[in-house]
């Protein structure tokens, strides 16, 4: 993706039990490189599902250039490095189910 693009990940949740329940649906975005420290997952969206039993639905993620930046102190400003990135779906931070990569061109 270039910096006036943005990336949809979309992800099925199914509520495979026998009485209605909800699941909190995570994003997290991993840098693979950056200039500054940065967190190793940070949560970049989540949705909240609830469903009745054998219901299913599509939960949708976009995030651009705002989502991938970061505050750079040494420059005042925020900004957005080009590079590779993972994200990555789960409903906590330790139990992550899915994962893709992706880089963010000039």
């Amino acid at each position: 993706m270039t910096s006036d693009d943005v990336i949809t990940f979309t992800v099925d949740v199914k509520n495979i039990g026998k009485v209605s329940g909800a699941e909190v649906v995570q994003l997290y975005v991993s840098d693979e490189k950056s200039s500054l420290p940065r967190p190793i997952k940070e949560l970049k969206g989540f949705k909240k599902v609830f469903l009745e039993p054998g219901e299913s639905e599509k939960v949708t993620f976009t995030i651009g250039k705002k989502e991938l930046s970061f505050y750079d102190d040494t420059k005042g400003q925020w900004i957005a490095e080009p590079g590779k990135f993972t994200a990555l779906i789960g409903n906590s931070s330790d139990n992550i189910i899915g994962k893709i990569n992706f880089e963010l061109k000039r």
